[in-house]
């Protein structure tokens, strides 16, 4: 008896193993296309970061000064391009005027040319400098003939009503002590009058004058 029931007992055992190797059978027979799908979905999530991970990295903006081509630089300026150029226009015509005269001119006439430039106040100085008799008499005893040109050099200050320009004057001077170019430079300030500008002051650009800007 115990030899049968040992038997029997080895037989059930042996049908309980084939029965869960049946079932294991038919679970991986039924289950790869969904774990398939979890290992492609899980590779396909990656792939962005792996993809991500080998580009370059953005490079560093450049610390080297570079003007752009559509840069314009009057955007930034309390002045017009034909403000600007209009009050440089004048202060070198009337730096180039300054320049010309004769001795045998009247004096009050050449006062008289260069007040057209200038503003009341100013022009009234320049009277009372090109009216004064003992440099009319210099003039007339030499017999000086000037004739000046200028060129506007450089902008030394900028507001949105006043500019001063420094001005490079050359005068050609003919006259009984010799014949001689002299060149000189001036800060001219000029200030708005209306639609117009006018010369306000006049002084010796290297004699530490940067021209008088408060009108």
């Amino acid at each position: 008896m115990t030899t049968q029931g040992t038997d029997r007992r080895k037989g059930l055992a042996f049908a309980g193993a084939v029965v869960v190797l049946a079932a294991v059978g038919v679970y991986l027979t039924m289950s790869p296309s969904s774990g398939g799908a979890d290992r492609t979905e899980t590779v396909a999530e990656q792939a962005p970061a792996a993809v991500a991970s080998t580009q370059a990295p953005a490079p560093a903006p450049s610390q080297v000064a570079v003007t752009p081509g559509t840069f314009d630089v009057y955007r930034y300026l309390p002045l017009s391009r034909s403000e600007l150029g209009a009050a440089a226009d004048l202060a070198r015509r009337f730096t180039a005027s300054y320049g010309t005269f004769e001795y045998s001119e009247d004096p009050a006439a050449f006062a008289t040319r260069l007040n057209a430039f200038s503003t009341a106040e100013f022009g009234a100085q320049l009277t009372r400098a090109m009216t004064d008799p003992a440099v009319v008499q210099q003039n007339k005893a030499d017999r000086v003939v000037s004739t000046g040109s200028a060129q506007v050099v450089s902008i030394r200050d900028m507001t949105a009503n006043t500019v001063v320009f420094v001005v490079g004057s050359v005068r050609h001077v003919i006259a009984r002590s010799g014949e001689k170019d002299q060149n000189d430079q001036y800060a001219v300030t000029v200030i708005k009058a209306a639609a117009d500008w006018r010369v306000y002051d006049m002084e010796p650009a290297g004699a530490g004058q940067d021209g008088d800007t408060s009108p």
